[in-house]
């Protein structure tokens, strides 16, 4: 299985998702003009890797901000690894947020609450 990397931009998110080590790292801004069309690779190649997965899972999440539909995108990557822990497999979700970002913190408690994996809220200096 490839590894997914896309670049980011003043609107999307850096994403480094590497199959050998499990690591899926997520980190910037996520206001896509199209949020499907940005996240639909990345739903499909968490699907792919739910099919062959690493026994560990980590998921590193350093957004800074992120709109609406993006909320529901990451919500829905969230579920598909949750999936992965019901079978068996360790996931892991590290909610990185700027420690003044009562926001993010936030946000993270309920995706904390409503994802059924680990899940450590992890508070920064700063964010970007």
């Amino acid at each position: 299985m490839e590894n997914l990397t896309i670049t980011g931009t003043a609107k999307t998110p850096t994403i480094e998702f590497d199959y050998q080590t499990g690591n899926l790292n997520l980190k910037g801004r996520s206001i896509p003009e199209n949020s499907l069309e940005f996240f639909q690779p990345i739903l499909n190649w968490i699907e792919d890797y739910t099919q062959r997965p690493q026994v560990t899972t980590i998921v590193e999440v350093k957004l800074e901000y992120f709109n609406t539909s993006s909320s529901k995108h990451l919500l829905d990557m969230f579920k598909k690894l949750e999936r992965l822990s019901n079978n068996g497999r360790q996931v892991t979700i590290h909610w990185h947020y700027d420690q003044e970002d009562e926001d993010m913190f936030e946000v993270g408690q309920d995706y904390q609450i409503i994802v059924k994996v680990p899940f450590k809220l992890i508070p920064s200096a700063s964010i970007a």
